[in-house]
Order: C-alpha cells, then sequence, then structure tokens
C-alpha cells in the first residue's frame, strides 16, 4: 500500500494500491510505442507544449504548493519558490532546446581542400528513460529531468518516492493538458521491490536517480549489469568556507559578517534542511570563528518552527519519522564525541518537528563529521588557513558543492581548482540552476543534470562523416548546413502577353433579375491559419463568406492528436474529452480565439 501522510499532522490523506504487473506492462507498451513517434514531432511543437506547461503551473501554483506542503512539509512560500521554479525551467528548455540539440560541426585538416570529408555531431534520443526521484523537492527534482527529457524527443517514466504519490499525479495530469502525446510521460505508483523488474525490461533506455548513497549503488549495480546508462544525483556534505577577505573593511557593528550569518542560515535551512546541496559543515577562520559562532546560533534558534502552513513559519517538520529518528540519532552522536550544543534542545513536543541545532567542538576524526546530515544541525569548524580549509572540505566522502566567502582573487582561483565538488559558489549559497551543469563527485553520484550538459546525458552523440567528393573543383552540397534552394537558371526573354479584349459594357439588372445568394454547400472549407501566442492561444482571422458582413470572432476547441496535430471543432459542438481514449479535461483545452 501507497500511503500520503501529513508529516505535520500524521493524518492520512490518500491510499493507493502499487501497480499490478499487469498494469505496469500497459503502461512499458504505452511508452515504447511513444518513443517510436515522439522524436519525429517537430521541435517547435514540443516547445509549444513546453511552454503551455510552464503556463498551467504558474497559474495553478497556489493549489500545487498546498498539495507539495500537504504531503512533503515545507512551508507554503518555499512551496511557492519550487512551483515558479518548475515553470521557469520549462520556459528556458522550450526557448533554447534548438540551440542545445544543433548539429555541431567539428574542425578538420585541409578545409580548403573540396576533398577533405564533412565531420558533425548530431543529437538524437535514445528512447525510455526511467526517472526514480526523491520526496525533498517533488516537482523541481521531476522537472529538472522532464523538461531536457521531453524537449530532446525522449519519453519518460516517473517512479517517485511512496510518501508523494500525489505530487507524482499531478505532474503526469500538467504534462497531458498541456497537449503532450499519451504515454510521453507517465507516473508509475510501485513498492520498491517492484523497481528491479522494471530496470531489467529492455524497453527502458536508461535511468536518472536521485536519492541516498545506497539507493544509487543498487541501481547502479542492476543497470550496469544490463548495460545502460545512469546519471546519479546522491548525498552531500557541503562546506560553508569564511575567510578573512569576505569581512574586510567591516566595521565594529559586523555588517558584513551578518549578511554572511544570514546566508549561513538560509544554506542550512533550506527546505527544511532536507537538501543535498545544503551546507552542513562551517569552516571558519579562526579570526572570525567566535564571533560568528555567537551570531550564527542566536540566528538559528530565532527560526520559527511550528504549522508549514502559517506565513510566520520558517521551518516546517521532517518528512517522516524515519528521518527526525536518524537526525536525531546524529544529534546525540556528535555530542557523545565531544561535541557542545550552542543552541536549546533539538527535540520538539510533537510530530517530526526538530529545532535547529548548531554544534561546535565535534572532533574532525568523529563519523559524524563524514555523513550527510539532513536537517537543521549545523557542525561548526575553526580553521587555521586556506590550506587547512581545502584539507577540511575535501575530508569527506561527498563531493556536491562548496559555498566560499572570499574575495581575494588568488584564494578563489585556489578554492576553484582544488575542491573536489561539482560545484564552487562564491560569496553566495550553493543554488540549482536550469543554466547551470549540476552534478557531483566522488559519492555524490556521476553524470550532469540541467543546462545542455544534462540534456545530452540522455542523447546519442553519433559522428557523422560524409566524404566522396564526385568533381574537385565543384563545391558539393552539405548535410549539415541547411538545403538551400537551387539556382535559378538564367533568365529568357518573355514575349509580351496578348492584348486584352475590352470588358462589355455594364448592364444594371433589375431588382427581380437578382437571384438570392446561396449558401456554401456543406463539404465545403474554409482556409485559413493559426497562429500560436506565447500565452498557448491561438489567433484566428476572420473567416470571410461569399457575402458580407465577415462572420463574427467565435471560440474553438482543439483536441491535441498523437500526430501532433490538433483536430478544430466550434466549443458549442466540442466533445468534453472524457471519453476511454482521451484524459484531457475540458478545462486544460478550450482555447479563447479572438481577431
Amino acid at each position: 500500500m501507497i500511503q500520503s501522510l501529513n508529516p505535520a499532522t500524521g493524518q492520512l490523506l490518500r491510499s493507493f494500491e502499487p501497480l499490478t504487473p499487469e498494469g505496469v506492462e500497459a503502461k512499458l507498451a504505452l511508452a515504447a510505442e511513444a518513443a517510436q513517434f515522439f522524436p519525429a514531432v517537430r521541435l517547435d511543437q514540443r516547445a509549444f507544449w513546453m511552454r503551455r506547461l510552464s503556463i498551467l503551473l504558474e497559474s495553478e501554483i497556489d493549489e500545487l504548493a498546498a498539495l507539495i506542503t500537504a504531503e512533503m512539509g515545507k512551508t507554503l512560500a518555499s512551496a511557492h519558490a519550487e512551483v515558479a521554479k518548475c515553470a521557469d525551467t520549462c520556459r528556458f528548455y522550450s526557448e533554447r532546446a534548438a540551440a542545445m540539440l544543433a548539429p555541431e560541426p567539428l574542425p578538420s585538416e585541409g578545409a580548403q581542400n573540396p576533398q577533405q570529408p564533412e565531420r558533425f555531431v548530431r543529437y538524437d534520443p535514445i528512447g525510455v528513460v526511467l526517472a526514480i526521484m526523491p520526496w525533498n523537492f517533488p516537482f523541481w527534482q521531476v522537472f529538472r529531468f522532464l523538461a531536457p527529457a521531453l524537449m530532446a524527443g525522449n519519453v519518460g517514466l516517473l517512479k517517485h518516492a511512496p510518501n508523494v504519490p500525489q505530487c507524482a499525479l499531478a505532474i503526469e495530469a500538467l504534462v497531458r493538458r498541456a497537449g503532450f502525446p499519451r504515454g510521453t510521460f507517465q507516473a508509475l505508483l510501485l513498492e520498491t521491490s517492484q523497481v528491479e523488474a522494471l530496470i531489467a525490461d529492455p524497453r527502458i533506455a536508461a535511468l536518472t536517480l536521485t536519492g541516498s548513497e545506497a539507493a544509487g549503488r543498487a541501481v547502479a549495480a542492476q543497470a550496469g549489469w544490463f548495460l545502460k546508462k545512469t546519471v546519479l544525483e546522491l548525498g552531500g556534505s557541503d562546506a560553508f568556507i569564511v575567510l578573512p577577505s569576505a569581512v574586510a573593511g567591516d566595521g565594529p557593528d559586523h555588517v558584513l559578517l551578518d549578511r554572511i550569518v544570514a546566508a549561513a542560515v538560509q544554506a542550512r535551512c533550506i527546505n527544511n534542511g532536507q537538501s543535498c546541496i545544503a551546507a552542513k559543515r562551517f569552516l571558519i577562520h579562526e579570526s572570525l570563528y567566535e564571533e560568528f559562532a555567537r551570531r550564527f546560533a542566536a540566528a538559528m534558534a530565532a527560526l520559527r518552527v511550528g504549522d508549514p502552513t502559517a506565513p510566520t513559519t520558517d521551518l516546517g517538520p521532517l518528512a517522516t519519522a524515519r528521518i527526525r529518528d536518524a537526525l536525531l540519532a546524529q544529534i546525540d552522536a556528535a555530542v557523545a564525541a565531544g561535541g557542545r550544543i550552542l543552541t536549546p534542545p533539538a527535540a520538539h513536543s510533537h510530530g517530526n518537528f526538530v529545532r535547529p541545532v548548531v554544534i561546535a567542538g565535534v572532533p574532525r576524526t568523529a563519523a559524524v563529521c563524514h555523513e550527510e546530515t539532513f536537517g537543521p544541525l549545523a557542525l561548526l569548524f575553526p580553521i587555521t588557513s586556506l590550506d587547512d580549509a581545502i584539507q577540511l572540505a575535501n575530508d569527506t566522502p561527498f563531493g556536491l558543492g562548496a559555498s566560499c566567502w572570499t574575495h581575494d582573487p588568488a584564494e578563489q582561483q585556489r578554492l576553484a581548482a582544488e575542491l573536489q565538488c561539482g560545484g564552487v559558489f562564491f560569496n553566495t549559497p550553493v543554488a540549482s540552476d536550469p543554466r547551470l551543469p549540476f552534478g557531483g563527485v566522488k559519492h555524490s553520484g556521476y553524470g550532469r543534470e540541467l543546462s545542455a550538459a544534462g540534456m545530452r546525458e540522455f542523447l546519442n552523440a553519433k559522428t557523422v562523416v560524409v566524404a566522396g567528393a564526385q568533381h574537385a573543383l565543384l563545391p558539393q552540397p552539405s548535410l549539415f548546413d541547411a538545403a538551400q534552394p537551387a539556382e535559378p537558371p538564367a533568365a529568357q526573354p518573355v514575349p509580351p502577353p496578348p492584348p486584352v479584349p475590352a470588358p462589355p459594357p455594364p448592364v444594371t439588372p433589375s431588382l427581380t433579375d437578382i437571384a438570392p445568394s446561396r449558401p456554401e454547400p456543406a463539404q465545403a472549407r474554409t482556409r485559413t491559419q493559426l497562429k500560436p501566442l506565447d500565452t498557448g492561444e491561438f489567433r484566428l482571422p476572420p473567416l470571410v463568406t461569399r457575402d458580407p458582413p465577415p462572420l463574427k470572432p467565435h471560440a474553438v476547441q482543439l483536441k491535441p492528436l498523437d500526430t501532433g496535430e490538433y483536430r478544430l471543432r466550434p466549443v458549442d459542438d466540442a466533445p468534453s474529452y472524457d471519453d476511454e481514449d482521451d484524459t484531457t479535461p475540458t478545462s486544460g483545452s478550450i482555447l479563447g480565439l479572438n481577431r
């Protein structure tokens, strides 16, 4: 049984039966069928659907944010920001996919030699990609896979975390309502034990997983046995490094230091502290350590923990009781190793709530210093130099990101070159962005998400070489360049046109001689063009009959077909889209068309 529980109240929201083997087979068959025709759909058509998806996310942001908060406990403000980020990412890929997917010419020797072969790389979709996604960002984690995958022509299957099934189904419905054909993206409500058979299925071409180190090892091992490509985004134990140059010129009121402290609180407590790129270890130069520790502990203790739907709440509950218990155990382990708690006790009176905790003095060799802490727990360490900072930051099995605070260019160069992680952010917290490659090294995984690098993880980089020019002195057409029209033939003299006979004199008929205008036959069709707008609507030119006046502006309904075309009908005659072969709801399909 797959259950959706409210982590703030413990209330059971909904229960779902996992898919049966027959249900899984039906979903796989539909995905495999879609993988045959979807790559041939025009890129501008896919971009239009992706823009509509961004519009749906923005127009329904309140309902979607409430669903996220109810299922995993983040504050409503954080949930709103997550949905908005998904909409921005859909729009980003709708605008940039053409450039990312364009063939790339390869340089060759003797470019002036007409006999030199032409070389380029084209990027082709690989088919059905299985995405195994976590609960901490139930929309964002999915959309940063979904948007580039669908724009590239791949087909997606989503196995979401078992505690956010309603988010998974909502995402599938949004994709269909945006116009994407059936089978191009489906949510699979599965238990963990069902995933192994799914990975082995030959119709699955590749996998992407965001989750724990243990989950990544299990999925990578099985996918490797079947020689399937994987991208893994796993845990992190990011360092937050503060060096003296970051506060150079700071006055006695410590304005610059307070700004860094505020960023440190944000970096640790993003998403209730449940983020792989949240800062976990704070490495502060010894000249700043005491003042930073005092101000940081006070700011963490001042955060308001409570109802995630309340606008005044800073931190909601942790997503599950298991995550809460694991974090409390790590706090106990840090104290047992010699750490000192600088904030009030962590345990809350009820539910999955945990108050922020700052611990100083934990020995660098303690086991908890080498683990990922998923929740509002911060470990403080003094450092003596830049070398000490780099050595301690790299003393972890993880390598996802690092936030470094320094204005010294020489320090920035060394940190960027020597830190063992997937991203280094100077004077700002680590963050994901659709424009930037995202991923890690070491036990934080491999491969990249987002940007062109993320899109190309699941594309076949196909090398194309064209050789064999027939005539060395004649230019040969290129398969890489767009086809150009043939050279027009030389102009030939045109004979003068024959004289036009004079028209007959006009005759004024009587009223009885004028026959009433006859309506067009029923089978007649009026050809017109629908101009797509950025809003997701169409502009329809006026349809003019044989007799004036022109028809009034009218609304029509566009039914998306699996071929990428639309069926056009007046609204009054339109079906409700509740038939068995189409799940697109009427509310997502009626488009007002104006002149």
